[in-house]
């Protein structure tokens, strides 16, 4: 039963929530009419708009987006799985997917898989129960078990932050070998001959570390030292693993980092033993993040393109969720070295 307080808001006794029927009954209209000013404004006239609005607002009411999904098989929700929220790495693409979905009537769920996959099949079967228009994922999915889940599922998929010829749906990102090749071939064309790698354990990383050996093993270098750090990295990571690589007494004048916080964590380091960046070791990051560039010394590092990625994952989700044809369902962004003052 719906009774009136003294401000002239409808209330439920008992548990109950506001209902379309309420708002109907103080908007002097049917529900149907209520329904389609909701949901088909240009079907009503804008007198009768104007009545559910002020209904709408005096009650609170908020419609029941599952029930109207379900009449439409459309649930205007988004879900997105990164490795975590903690890390500054993903939230530029995070930004833009959000923003970009928004702008097209949709919302962003999202869920932390971790960089160890362990859950991600448990989050796939979770995001699958509920049904969104779209899946985002970073990274490839690498579970057998996931992948065929998500095929069987027939929602549209976007995996991100990686490349494969062979993707589950469709796909924006890059390639990190590459990425890893080109952070060998900046440090060797300045000159440096002794480097070492600092990377994180995750698999994105360890692409990265692979393409920077291949790279550097084809200038005729040496094999290149690796540390290795649990992801997600952090500053003290980075000088932890600098400390530990002068202690075993590692020739170094250069570092490839996976990440800018290793980066930034490898040249506080230094600096706290007196060593001088770039005049005693060069330093180069990956992401670009916001810090880098004012970083001291400036960090040079591996731009990302995260709002471009963020922003072609919305498109290709809503335009399949309209029924457009996606033709190129593999976009590779690729990425630039931004040259700084660290190396």
């Amino acid at each position: 039963m719906t009774q009136r307080n003294q401000s002239g808001r409808a209330s439920r006794r008992g548990s109950g929530g506001i209902t379309l029927s309420d708002v109907s009954k103080l908007a002097g209209v049917s529900a149907i009419t209520v329904s389609r000013a909701l949901n088909t404004p240009e079907l009503v006239t804008p007198e009768t708009r104007e009545k559910v609005r002020l209904a709408v607002e005096r009650t609170g009411y908020v419609p029941n987006l599952l029930a109207g999904g379900l009449a439409s098989n459309r649930s205007r929700l988004v879900a997105a799985l990164v490795p975590t929220i903690a890390g500054p790495v993903f939230l530029e693409t995070i930004q833009a997917l959000t923003e970009a979905l928004a702008d097209k009537g949709y919302q962003l769920m999202l869920g932390q898989g971790g960089y160890n996959n362990a859950r991600d099949d448990a989050l796939i079967d979770a995001i699958v129960g509920r049904r969104p228009d779209g899946i985002v994922l970073t990274g490839i999915m690498r579970s057998a078990d996931g992948r065929r889940r998500l095929l069987a599922s027939g929602i549209p998929v976007v995996e991100t932050w990686d490349l494969t010829p062979t993707p589950i749906d469709m796909l924006v990102g890059f390639s990190h070998e590459r990425a890893g090749a080109a952070t060998a071939q900046c440090l060797h064309r300045k000159g440096y001959r002794k480097p070492v790698i600092v990377t994180g354990d995750d698999q994105r990383a360890n692409l990265r570390r692979q393409g920077f050996e291949q790279a550097w093993k084809g200038l005729g270098g040496d094999a290149v030292p690796v540390r290795e750090v649990p992801a997600p990295t952090t500053l003290g990571s980075g000088r932890e693993a600098l400390s530990a690589l002068l202690a075993a007494g590692a020739d170094i004048d250069a570092v490839a980092c996976s990440s800018d916080v290793l980066a930034h964590g490898v040249i506080t380091e230094a600096q706290a033993r007196g060593m001088r960046v770039p005049g005693d070791m060069g330093v180069i990051g990956f992401g670009d993040l916001g810090f880098a560039q004012h970083a001291h010394p400036a960090i040079t590092t591996v731009r990302i393109d995260g709002t471009g990625i963020g922003r072609q994952a919305a498109r290709f989700i809503v335009d399949r969720a309209e029924g457009l044809e996606v033709a190129e369902k593999v976009v590779d962004l690729g990425f630039s070295l931004i040259e700084r003052e660290s190396a």
